[in-house]
């Protein structure tokens, strides 16, 4: 079976944003996509071009055109969400994003009347009805298929920087999960969600995706929803591991560090480099760290069971990235990530926020909704953990 891959241009970006559509006098999630969705398609159009359906109609996607810098992605999304906001207040509704709702129960939500998603429900049935998570997912543009898998694998070691930096779903259906990122666990029970294969090259790739077909486990090559896959309709690398992100500039900074990897790793593979393929076992438990334990784990770094604090991980990874960085006009953007970790991830935020109003979740949907206007606070809130500290989380 061939899979073309679509031609793309170097080091292009896209994102796709999911948004929570919120009752805001009860704060619970809400239906309401396809009546802004109507409202906002253009005359003519089937659908509007950047706003799109979810699985749920308490969700609204949002994405990108095929954009050459962060900030471009950042100013594309900024005057979709306009849109889709001011649509959403006129029916009584706000726009959040996390990687859960702090407190909504699934089975109270409605599918979107797309078959796609019907179909998807008829045949996953459970593990798809509570499929009430959200994400960011960023692509980048390779220009071969050659490159494509080995740039998957060589990504894969930075699963657990994406995760620990993104992670902002500690609560699920009104308890605190103790997890960082709850939605990984959630959707990992979905057969084809999770880490990659580590695959050898594009044809192993097509000879896979022929028998999952072939024995009917999927209709086409989108329903595979690794954390990292290549997407050969758009001729990109997508990075699917990163939670929703409440702020324009969280989505700003892990943009930076999808671009800057991947075209690094691009650039060495011009060079003649064979890029590295992390062993499975190793990037099981980082992963596991991160969504447990998100910036303040120790990750396994090599095979010899060596651990560094990923707060450190991450803040040297920025460091060599910032070079790369300027070259892609997106610096700035990169430099967002030490933000972040100075007023703590998101799901360092909503536990503060929640213990600060006694446990009342409704305090940590306002606090989402706020971030949503107002962008990442200056400071984290009375009760965050130190920047500096890190768990000393070993196995």
């Amino acid at each position: 079976m061939q899979i073309p891959f679509r031609y793309s241009e170097r080091a292009s970006l896209g994102v796709e944003w999911e948004l929570q559509l919120v009752d805001r006098q009860t704060r619970e999630l809400s239906a309401g996509a396809v009546e802004i969705l109507e409202e906002i398609r253009p005359g003519g159009a089937e659908e509007h071009p950047k706003a799109k359906h979810e699985l749920l109609q308490s969700t609204v996607e949002i994405i990108t055109g095929i954009c050459g810098t962060v900030a471009d992605a950042k100013a594309d999304l900024a005057g979709t969400l306009a849109e889709v906001s001011a649509a959403a207040e006129r029916r009584g509704l706000g726009l959040m994003c996390s990687g859960t709702h702090p407190f909504t129960d699934w089975q109270s939500q409605l599918i979107s009347p797309k078959e796609r998603y019907l179909q998807l429900v008829e045949r996953m049935q459970w593990l798809a009805r509570r499929l009430q998570i959200f994400g960011v997912h960023v692509h980048v543009g390779v220009r071969s298929p050659e490159k494509a898998i080995p740039i998957v694998n060589a990504l894969c070691q930075y699963v657990p920087h994406f995760l620990a930096l993104s992670a902002s779903s500690p609560f699920w259906v009104g308890c605190d999960t103790g997890l960082a990122s709850a939605r990984t666990k959630v959707f990992e029970s979905m057969p084809t969600a999770g880490l990659p294969y580590q695959l050898s090259g594009w044809d192993e790739f097509e000879a896979y995706m022929e028998t999952l077909i072939s024995t009917n486990s999927i209709e086409s090559v989108r329903e595979v929803w690794w954390d990292i896959r290549p997407h050969p309709g758009f001729g990109t690398v997508e990075l699917r591991i990163c939670d929703g992100l409440p702020t324009l500039d969280e989505i700003g900074a892990v943009a930076a560090l999808s671009q800057c990897l991947v075209e690094q790793f691009d650039t060495q593979i011009d060079r003649g480099y064979t890029l590295p393929t992390p062993p499975s076992w190793i990037l099981r438990e980082t992963k596991w760290r991160a969504a447990r334990y998100g910036l303040d784990a120790d990750i396994v770094v090599d095979e010899k069971g060596t651990v560094r604090p990923v707060r450190q991980a991450v803040l040297d990874l920025v460091e060599d990235l910032t070079p790369t960085a300027k070259r892609l006009g997106c610096a700035a953007e990169l430099a967002d990530v030490e933000r972040v970790l100075a007023v703590g991830a998101s799901y360092q935020r909503q536990r503060a926020v929640g213990a600060a109003n006694g446990g009342d979740l409704r305090a940590v949907v306002d606090s989402l909704l706020a971030e949503m206007r107002n962008g990442l606070p200056a400071e984290g809130p009375a009760g965050l953990p130190a920047p500096s500290s890190a768990g000393g989380h070993a196995a």
